[in-house]
């Protein structure tokens, strides 16, 4: 089977696992630690769905792929998001979810408050994980999977 298509497999995986966190599990036991868990699915999810377009484009001769992500990155938004109807709002909740996730692994501190867990980073500034926003997070993510299997599934 093609990378592509394990990817996508994968990401579909990860999201019904984040959606099931989400909409089942959160509710019963109200763990508020488990939006971190949510998000690093989404997370994950979101980076498979672009390599697997990334891969299926360069399976086809249509990009080139390099060592580096933030360019591979560049290519997806410049090159593939357009032919799999990807927006530029969609680009940018992209890169809202990687650089919240990242903003996660380098803090030195978060706390939950309320509803939503507090993410403070080295120069004071502070990022908040909410229900909501998990909820916009996978509902992003599942349009992303449908767009790129429509695209990579109808050649298969």
């Amino acid at each position: 089977m093609e990378k592509f298509i394990e990817n996508l497999n994968k990401a579909a995986s990860l999201l019904q696992t984040a959606d099931h966190l989400l909409y089942m599990t959160y509710p019963l036991i109200r763990e508020k630690r488990l939006l971190l868990k949510i998000l690093s699915d989404i997370n994950t999810a979101t980076a498979n769905i672009i390599n697997a377009i990334l891969q299926y484009e360069y399976f086809y001769k249509r990009i080139n792929l390099y060592k580096e992500g933030k360019t591979n990155f560049q290519t997806f938004k410049e090159k593939c998001a357009s032919r799999y109807n990807i927006n530029q709002e969609q680009i940018t909740k992209i890169l809202e979810i990687f650089d919240l996730t990242e903003k996660h692994k380098k803090s030195p501190f978060e706390f939950v408050r309320n509803d939503k867990i507090v993410i403070m980073n080295n120069a004071i500034r502070i990022d908040t994980i909410t229900i909501e926003k998990m909820k916009d997070y996978i509902f992003l993510c599942k349009d992303l999977l449908r767009k790129a299997e429509n695209v990579i599934r109808a050649k298969k």
